[in-house]
């Protein structure tokens, strides 16, 4: 197993400026690294690392109460996926379950939105000030990813503002995931291979153990840098770039320390379709519903969901296999 050294790194502080050159930079920049390696490091003035420290501390904090607090707040019984994720209920493929949990955190709406079922209120904790600190993290990275969609727009020949429109009630997801010390840990890989089903993910983590699949079908750990965040590209910004960036595919290795991990998966608006945008070229994939897309790759992973569609309670349209989108592993796997 390699490391890579340095990942490429975008200072997106020009993203800011008045200036259309200066934004026309970074660009070309974010342009060349999502084309190169599609795994990245974002560093910039806009980056609130006073948000990174309190929801760091927050979780912490969730984390530590014992598991019959936690499963009150079980993803199960959430309107819109969100909840308290217990160790064991999320698994990619047939892979063994990994020690990890999480909770995760949608766009929070008054209600549930009928036939969206990515939408609606989040389930909150009973635990003074998680809300409060997990939804300004959520909304200070919101605005980011903003940004950066203006940044691929420019970086795709579109107008700066061609994402604008299609951002108005994205079912963008906040996870925050904890692995707990495990001293029988092993060098081997934990939460199996996959790529994210959004257009890109922003990732704040503590400490290694990410690997990526570089383009030679070997794995790679990814370096943590202190005060940036890491960058990759999903699934939709691979059929929207019509396979000029293609969704990295990562998995976690087993690491004895304990180690946060929070990312943000970054998408559309739900009826959304996403389809290629490059002027001039053949479509090479095929127009894919945003939403539909999300929730049918998010239900072939969670065990509540699982067990819904085994009951008939829940049936998928047009699901796509895990394993569509992003190079592919070498045979050795090593």
């Amino acid at each position: 197993m390699t490391a890579i050294e340095h990942l490429p790194q975008v200072d997106i502080s020009r993203l800011a400026s008045a200036s259309q050159e200066d934004r026309m930079a970074v660009a070309r920049e974010l342009d060349r690294a999502c084309g190169e390696v599609g795994f990245l490091t974002i560093t910039g003035a806009q980056l609130n690392l006073g948000l990174f420290d309190r929801l760091l501390a927050r979780a912490q904090r969730y984390f530590a109460l014992d598991d019959a607090a936690k499963m009150r707040s079980y993803i199960g019984q959430s309107v819109n996926h969100s909840g308290y994720v217990p160790v064991g209920e999320e698994q990619f493929g047939g892979g063994t379950a990994d020690l990890k949990e999480a909770y995760d955190i949608n766009r929070d709406y008054a209600g549930p939105v009928a036939g969206r079922p990515l939408l609606g209120p989040n389930l909150w904790p009973q635990m003074p000030g998680f809300r409060e600190d997990v939804l300004a993290y959520y909304h200070h990275l919101s605005e980011i990813g903003r940004a950066l969609f203006r940044s691929f727009a420019l970086a795709l020949g579109l107008e700066e503002g061609h994402f604008d429109r299609h951002l108005r009630q994205p079912p963008s997801q906040l996870r925050l995931i904890h692995y707990p010390y495990d001293p029988t840990a092993e060098d081997r890989p934990g939460i199996g291979a996959h790529t994210d089903y959004e257009c890109f993910t922003l990732l704040f983590a503590t400490a290694p153990g990410l690997q990526l699949l570089r383009k030679d079908g070997t794995w790679a750990d990814v370096p943590v840098r202190e005060g940036a965040l890491i960058m990759n590209i999903g699934d939709m910004m691979e059929i929207m770039s019509n396979g000029r960036y293609l969704a990295t595919r990562h998995r976690v290795r087993k690491v004895v320390q304990e180690r946060y991990s929070f990312p943000m998966f970054f998408s559309c608006d739900y009826d959304h379709v996403v389809a290629p945008l490059i002027a001039g070229e053949a479509p090479r994939y095929a127009p894919l519903h945003s939403g539909e897309h999300l929730f049918n790759q998010t239900a072939q992973t969670f065990a509540y969901l699982k067990r819904r569609i085994a009951d008939g309670e829940l049936v998928l349209d047009r699901p796509i296999a895990l394993d569509s989108f992003g190079p592919k592993a070498a045979e050795a796997d090593a």
